[in-house]
């Protein structure tokens, strides 16, 4: 079984909102930024290109978006809420009845692909 697989089978196994949840988070994940790298790593779901750029999980109450520069990205939409003191990363947690700012979250993806490209950041 390939990562995408894995990934599938594994959103599959939550049968629940928190799969759910996820299966629109990857679908916004290939929108932004669709030349990432699918991979399946630390038993979670990974997109990488020139390293690390996120991670999905899910918990039991949540499930969480893990930006693995994230400290290192602007968030003028408000979306980290996790993981605020890491050096490095910043979290998104979601809850069963928090909505998303697809659009905003699809911004924050192609920021940190650019990052991770080495793209000067904005402002």
């Amino acid at each position: 079984m390939n990562a995408s697989e894995r990934i599938t089978a594994y959103l599959d196994e939550l049968g629940d909102w928190r799969g759910e949840t996820l299966a629109r988070l990857r679908e916004l994940v290939h929108e932004a930024a669709p030349d990432l790298v699918e991979e399946w790593k630390w038993n979670t779901p990974v997109w990488s290109c020139k390293g690390n750029v996120l991670a999905l999980g899910a918990f039991q109450n949540h499930v969480k978006v893990n930006v693995f520069k994230g400290a290192s990205l602007n968030d003028p939409h408000g979306l980290f809420n996790a993981g605020l003191e890491a050096e490095a990363s910043r979290a998104i947690d979601i809850g069963r009845n928090d909505a998303i700012d697809e659009a905003a979250f699809g911004d924050l993806v192609r920021a940190a692909v650019s990052l991770n490209r080495g793209a000067p950041r904005p402002g």
